[in-house]
């Protein structure tokens, strides 16, 4: 049996559904900690920052600090900061994501005309006039696309929800344009802070999470033992149709702990 040292968690449809815990899953997650296991919430969720949504997580019961999140949105700032740091972003997402940018002093901007790079993400304000604006700047042929996820479609407290896949893909239909990058998982940036975050070789993590095309993915591609559970978005149909197959299937997070 391979002995763990980390393990990568998702959140929504893994740990949460909407506010409340998943049954069963803070008591999983103290015996992963309880086994030596560091933790790491992984999260395409760009909306809320690392803070918010470790207090998110405090109030559903489970133990966690903003040193224990990553979200796409802090994904994104670090690539941005890296990639585009001078330039003004036009931003189609929520004030939660633009916090994150202003937080590693990026520049945003409202104008269209004025926008370096068209940055896209969930928004559940998104109007007409947004994709409007996100086409006019792209219109220049020299300004690029990045995404914060690829998530097409999330959980929520009742039934699924569309999430910032959704919005990327219209932007990048109306734009004729590719995304430079679409972070989160499993783009690689976002394992490689994943792992410095975790300081555990991948092939000593687990992963866990309900998406095999982002959780599962992530961890496959980087060597790591990777778990889907049942209890977001994907049931053993969605599965079966995926190309991506996971070392484990559980029903939900707290069957996690036995494969221990």
């Amino acid at each position: 049996m391979t002995r763990f040292d980390g393990v990568v968690l998702d959140v929504d449809g893994t740990v949460l559904r909407g506010e409340r815990p998943v049954p069963g899953a803070p008591a999983a997650i103290r015996s992963l900690r309880d086994a030596g296991l560091a933790t790491l919430f992984v999260t395409n969720n760009p909306t809320r920052s690392p803070a918010s949504y470790a207090d998110r997580l405090v109030a559903a019961g489970v133990d966690a600090t903003a040193g224990q999140v990553l979200t796409s949105g802090e994904v994104t700032a670090g690539y941005l900061s890296e990639r585009h740091g001078d330039a003004a972003l036009f931003v189609v997402g929520e004030d939660g994501l633009r916090e994150q940018l202003r937080a590693r002093d990026l520049r945003l901007t409202d104008d269209p005309d004025a926008a370096d790079v068209v940055v896209a993400s969930v928004d559940r304000e998104f109007h007409y006039d947004d994709l409007r604006d996100a086409f006019w700047a792209l219109e220049d042929r020299d300004v690029p696309l990045v995404g914060t996820d690829p998530d097409r479609v999330v959980p929520a407290a009742e039934r699924d929800v569309p999430g910032s896949g959704a919005i990327v893909n219209a932007v990048a239909d109306v734009g004729e344009r590719e995304p430079e990058a679409v972070l989160g998982k499993p783009h690689p940036a976002t394992r490689r802070a994943a792992l410095d975050r975790l300081g555990v070789p991948a092939e000593r993590c687990l992963v866990v999470g309900d998406r095999p095309d982002t959780d599962i993915a992530f961890g496959a591609d980087a060597g790591m033992t990777t778990v889907l559970v049942l209890s977001g978005v994907t049931d053993r149909a969605a599965l079966a149709r995926s190309d991506v197959e996971p070392d484990h299937v559980v029903d939900s997070l707290a069957a996690v702990p036995d494969l221990l």
